[in-house]
C-alpha cells in the first residue's frame, strides 16, 4: 500500500478494518479470545468495556506492539501482517494515546517534521513552514506551531497529536480515552471536528471510551468487550446505555445509588482560607485558595489535571508545606498530624491509593489498622499490638464493604484496583466521619466497584459529613455534589450550587474563561 505524501487528507480515503478471530496468551491470562471486530470505513467506531477487558491488548495487537496468537487483521478487505508499529503507520493506522507524546521542549512545528520517517539531517524550515502552512489550510481544526509544546494547553496538545496523525497521512486513527484531559467545550469540539471528517469519509475512528455521552453524541456504531471476548455491538442508536452497561459488567451486581437526602443548613466544618503553596520551581501551585463545605454537603472540586488539585490535597494532608494561609476545621486551624486527623475526625481516599495510602507488600488486615493500631482493641498500653484482633476487625470490614481477598492476611498489593479501593474506604469510613476528602475515587474501576464507592461517599454526605469530592470526571461532580467550585491555575475560580450551574458553565470556568 502506498502512503499519500506527508499532509495530504483527501475525501473518500477512509481505512476499513477488521480483525477476525484475535487471540492472545500471557501466560494462564487469555486476554484475548477469538475477538472480532469490524469498523467500516468513515465510521466512528466506539470499543467499550471495563479495565482488564481486552480493549488495549486488542488496538496495541492492530498496532503492532503485540503480535495475536491467532487470528487474521483485514484492511479495507485485504489481509495485512502487521510485526510493529512503523509498519502499521506505513498502512495509514495511527494511535493517540492517553498521555501525550509530544517533545514538550519543541515546538508545535518541531513535533510534526521530526515525527516524519523521511525527516531531513538539515531542515530547511522556510520550506517546512510553508507547507505546513498549507496542510493547516486544509485542516478543519488548528493548533499553535511556533511555541512550545509545553506553552500549549491540553486541548491545544491534544488537538496537535491527532494533527500530527493527519499529517503522517494516518487514515484509520486510534484514540484512547481522547478527551479525559480537555474541559467539555474542548472534547466536543474535538469529537465533533473529527466526526465530520469521518462523515466526509476522510478517516475512519475507533475511540476507546467509558463515557457513554460521547459514545452516543459522536460515535456511529460500537463494540464491548468483556473478559477478552466480543459480548456485543451494533449501531449507537439502536442500544440504550443500559443495554452497553450491562454488556459491559454481565452478572455482577450492582449497588442502588444513594438516595440523596435532605439536610438542614450546618455550619462550615471545612475551610481553606487564602491557602498558598509554592512549587519547586519557586511558582505558586496554590494561588490563595478560598474554599468551605458545611457538614451534610459535598463540594466537588473541577478542574483539568494539573492546575492545583493534587498539590492541595498533598497540602491537607500535610506532604507539602503550606506557605501562607491555613485550614480551618470548625473554625479551629488545622495542622495535619496524626493525632489531630483523629481528634478531628477527618479522613480521605487519595488518588492512586495503592500508592498514596497504602503498604503494598503488607497484608490487606495490617494496611485496614493503620488509623488505629496503637489503640484497643488493637493494642494494648499504646504499643502492644494484638494480631488476633487486628484481624478480626479487617474480617469484619471486608464482609462490610465487599472487598475481594483471598484471605486478610493476603498482600494489598495482590488485590485488584478496585478491591485496593474498598479497602482503604473500608478503613477511613469505618469510624465517626466529620471530613472527608476523596481525589479521583472512582479513575479506572469497574462499575460495581464505581457504584458502590459513591454510595459510600453519599452516605456520609446524608450522615452530615463535610466532603470534598477532588475529581476530573464531571459526570461524577455533577452526580454527587451540592455545590461545585472549578480549580484553574491554583485558585477557586468558580463556585455555585448544582442546581443553579451546568456543564457548560463549568467547563468555560475549567478553561479559564470567566
Amino acid at each position: 500500500m502506498q502512503a499519500s505524501a506527508p499532509g495530504i487528507v483527501q475525501g473518500g480515503r477512509a481505512i476499513g478494518l477488521e480483525t477476525v478471530g484475535f487471540s492472545k496468551q500471557f501466560g494462564a491470562l487469555r486476554a484475548l479470545d477469538d475477538v472480532t471486530l469490524k469498523v467500516e470505513p468513515g465510521s466512528f467506531h466506539a470499543l467499550l468495556g471495563e479495565n482488564g477487558a481486552g480493549k488495549s491488548t486488542l488496538v496495541k495487537c492492530i498496532m503492532g506492539f503485540y503480535r495475536a496468537d491467532s487470528g487474521d487483521l483485514l484492511l479495507d478487505g485485504r489481509e495485512e501482517k502487521i510485526r510493529n508499529p512503523r509498519e502499521a503507520r506505513a498502512l495509514g493506522l495511527g494511535m493517540v494515546y492517553q498521555h501525550f507524546t509530544l517533545a514538550p521542549a519543541l515546538t508545535g512545528a518541531e513535533n510534526l517534521v521530526i515525527s516524519r520517517a523521511d525527516a531531513p539531517a538539515i531542515i530547511d524550515w522556510a520550506k517546512e513552514t510553508k507547507r505546513l502552512d498549507a496542510f493547516l489550510d486544509r485542516m478543519p481544526f488548528r493548533a499553535p506551531l511556533h511555541v512550545p509544546v509545553s506553552q500549549l494547553s491540553a486541548g491545544e496538545k491534544q488537538k496537535l497529536e491527532i494533527l500530527k496523525l493527519l499529517y503522517l497521512d494516518q487514515r484509520f486513527l486510534i484514540l484512547d480515552e481522547p478527551t479525559s484531559v480537555l474541559t467539555p467545550q474542548e472534547a466536543d469540539e474535538i469529537l465533533s471536528l473529527l466526526r465530520g471528517m469521518t462523515d466526509r469519509g476522510e478517516i475512519t475512528i475507533l475511540m476507546i471510551t467509558h463515557k457513554f455521552r460521547e459514545v452516543t453524541a459522536f460515535a456511529d456504531s460500537l463494540t464491548v468487550l468483556r473478559r477478552g471476548a466480543r459480548v456485543g455491538g451494533g449501531k449507537v442508536g439502536e442500544i440504550t446505555t443500559e443495554a452497553m452497561a450491562r454488556m459491559m459488567i454481565g452478572d455482577t451486581p450492582i449497588r442502588e445509588r444513594a438516595a440523596r437526602q435532605p439536610t438542614p443548613p450546618r455550619a462550615p466544618l471545612l475551610e481553606l482560607a487564602a491557602v498558598y503553596a509554592v512549587g519547586p520551581e519557586g511558582k505558586n501551585v496554590l494561588d490563595g485558595v478560598d474554599l468551605k463545605v458545611r457538614g451534610g454537603e459535598i463540594v466537588g472540586l473541577a478542574g483539568v489535571s494539573g492546575n492545583g488539585q493534587s498539590q492541595l490535597v498533598e497540602a491537607m494532608s500535610g506532604q507539602i508545606a503550606i506557605d501562607d494561609g491555613c485550614v480551618l476545621i470548625r473554625n479551629q486551624r488545622f495542622e495535619p498530624t496524626r493525632e489531630a486527623f483523629h481528634r478531628l475526625k477527618i479522613f480521605g481516599l487519595p488518588e492512586e491509593p495503592l500508592k498514596n495510602a497504602a503498604a503494598a507488600r503488607m497484608s490487606v488486615a495490617e494496611n485496614m489498622a493503620f488509623r488505629n493500631f496503637e489503640r484497643p482493641p488493637n493494642a494494648s498500653l499504646g504499643w502492644w499490638l494484638r494480631p488476633s484482633a487486628i484481624r478480626a476487625r479487617a474480617r469484619d470490614l471486608i464482609g462490610r464493604y465487599h472487598v475481594k481477598t483471598q484471605s486478610p492476611d493476603a498482600p494489598i498489593g495482590d488485590l485488584s484496583g478496585g478491591n485496593v479501593q474498598r479497602a482503604i474506604l473500608a478503613r477511613e469510613l469505618s469510624s465517626d466521619v466529620d471530613v472527608l476528602i476523596v481525589a479521583n475515587p472512582c479513575f479506572g474501576l469497574d462499575f460495581a466497584s464505581v457504584a458502590e464507592i459513591r454510595a459510600q461517599i453519599m452516605d456520609q454526605r446524608n450522615r452530615g459529613a463535610a466532603v470534598l469530592l477532588i475529581s476530573e470526571d464531571l459526570d461524577e461532580i455533577l452526580e454527587l455534589s451540592d455545590q461545585v467550585a472549578v480549580m484553574s491555575e491554583g485558585r477557586v475560580v468558580y463556585v455555585a450550587p448544582i442546581a443553579q450551574t451546568d456543564r457548560a458553565t463549568i467547563g468555560m470556568h475549567m478553561a479559564g474563561h470567566d
